[in-house]
């Protein structure tokens, strides 16, 4: 790749680089990366596709490719992820926000809520998303990585919802006080065997404690529903997203929680995503 290629032919060639790399979707990853390149908008690529690249240009979307060769994320790459319309900062401290977890956001928006907890909040995508969504609602977020909290922190800055937004350092409950009408939480649930699995996107590059928590993947759930009843109040939500072969597990420990109104939502995909309980009234 080099300053002689025009636009057009430098995303041929990173397209076919990528696909020899075994990328997934390699010209939609060179499209987007030529842009960040570029620093334009990825809409705007077709504009430029005839023009010959700048040698900063080329310099940079060489660098850009030769990571996303090697299974960098491309969210780790322009620094940011798409989640429910907004734009989140991410880097490798934090998980990525994920289409699914949009499931999780439908279902709490579908009733109101004022006070939010988010346990293991990550980026904050899950927790800004709600107060920005719900403009009266405040709430905390809590992480054990700080690193997760500085992420989150951030992102509750950049969309304007710091002011109704705690981050504490936390390991679940730990430290958190009163109650709230709504928790919601998106844990790591990877049993430690299904590791070996996942994309190398995600197990190289992920951070591994916001996937798996080195065991059944069930640990953080036993930790939410036994505490659970404590910080809600009555009536008040628990919103949990699951590995979809986990529903039934996750139902009988809300259950003997102390919950009820256990429901479990599927994603669009129809795969048991979300479960849902309250506190009794």
């Amino acid at each position: 790749m080099n300053a002689a290629h025009t636009a057009a032919q430098a995303m041929v060639a990173a397209t076919a680089r990528l696909r020899a790399a075994g990328v997934p979707d390699p010209a939609r990853d060179a499209r987007v990366l030529l842009a960040h390149a570029a620093r334009i908008e990825a809409s705007r690529v077709t504009l430029i596709a005839p023009e010959a690249l700048s040698p900063d240009i080329a310099e940079r979307y060489e660098q850009l490719i030769a990571l996303r060769a090697i299974r960098v994320p491309v969210s780790h790459l322009v620094g940011e992820r798409a989640f429910y319309g907004r734009r989140f900062k991410v880097s490798g401290d934090v998980l990525d926000p994920r289409p699914e977890t949009e499931t999780l956001i439908e279902a709490a928006l579908a009733q109101p809520y004022a006070r939010v907890l988010d346990l293991g909040t990550g980026s904050g995508c899950i927790l800004v998303t709600l107060l920005a969504e719900r403009v009266e609602a405040s709430g905390l977020g809590t992480d054990l990585s700080e690193a997760a909290c500085l992420q989150a922190s951030a992102n509750a800055v950049l969309h304007r919802v710091e002011t109704r937004a705690e981050i504490l350092r936390s390991d679940w409950f730990e430290g958190v006080a009163g109650q709230f009408d709504l928790i919601v939480s998106n844990p790591p649930y990877i049993a430690r065997e299904e590791m070996e699995g996942l994309a190398p996107e995600v197990r190289e590059h992920e951070p591994e404690m916001a996937l798996t928590d080195g065991h059944d993947g069930l640990s953080a759930y036993r930790a939410i529903a036994a505490r659970a009843v404590e910080f809600l109040c009555p009536g008040g939500r628990l919103l949990v997203e699951i590995g979809p072969t986990q529903a039934g597990a996750v139902a009988e420990l809300m259950a003997a929680g102390g919950l009820s109104a256990i429901a479990v939502i599927p994603d669009i995909d129809g795969r048991d995503r979300v479960v849902a309980a309250e506190r009794p009234s």
